[in-house]
């Protein structure tokens, strides 16, 4: 018998993620965005990531539909910014300092390091799809330490 989902999540929280926010655009410029720590290099050669979202989020049908995103890694004092990705409704962007990047997708000022990427395959995952992707472009524009996720609360690195 399968693993319970409420027991699977309390055991997968043992496990310290990064956060990040995923970002994309439709072909209309509506910009998209969700909070994820499911997230992880796949390659180097040739340079892979991947990324699963929820069939769920609302910006899922964006992601089916651009085939490309950018993985901003957060910096530990933008809990607010990925606690405003991580809900659902209104307009995320609203107040966020931004730039398009080549993509086409949103880089959120402040974070750590950014990659952007173009989807090359979508695998079912469930209640998740998940995206590998051709890194195209990635950036470190700043110092500092990262944002973490850790049994169901956000932490920081110990010095």
């Amino acid at each position: 018998m399968a693993i319970e989902k409420n027991e699977l999540r309390r055991v997968m929280g043992h496990f310290a993620t990064g956060v990040t926010v995923v970002t994309s655009r439709r072909s209309s410029g509506e910009l998209h965005g969700l909070t994820a720590n499911a997230f992880t290099s796949v390659s180097l050669v040739p340079p892979l990531a991947l990324v699963c979202v929820d069939k769920k989020a609302e910006s899922y049908p964006c992601f089916e539909e651009s085939k490309i995103f950018t993985v901003n890694v957060l910096a530990s004092d933008q809990e607010a910014l990925s606690r405003k990705f991580a809900v659902s409704g209104g307009n995320k962007f609203e107040g966020v300092s931004h730039k398009i990047g080549a993509n086409g997708a949103p880089i959120l000022d402040g974070a750590l390091a950014y990659l952007e990427c173009k989807v090359t395959n979508a695998i079912d995952g469930g209640d998740h799809t998940i995206y590998i992707a051709e890194v195209e472009q990635a950036e470190t524009p700043r110092e500092g330490k990262p944002l973490l996720f850790f049994r169901g609360g956000y932490r920081e690195l110990g010095d």
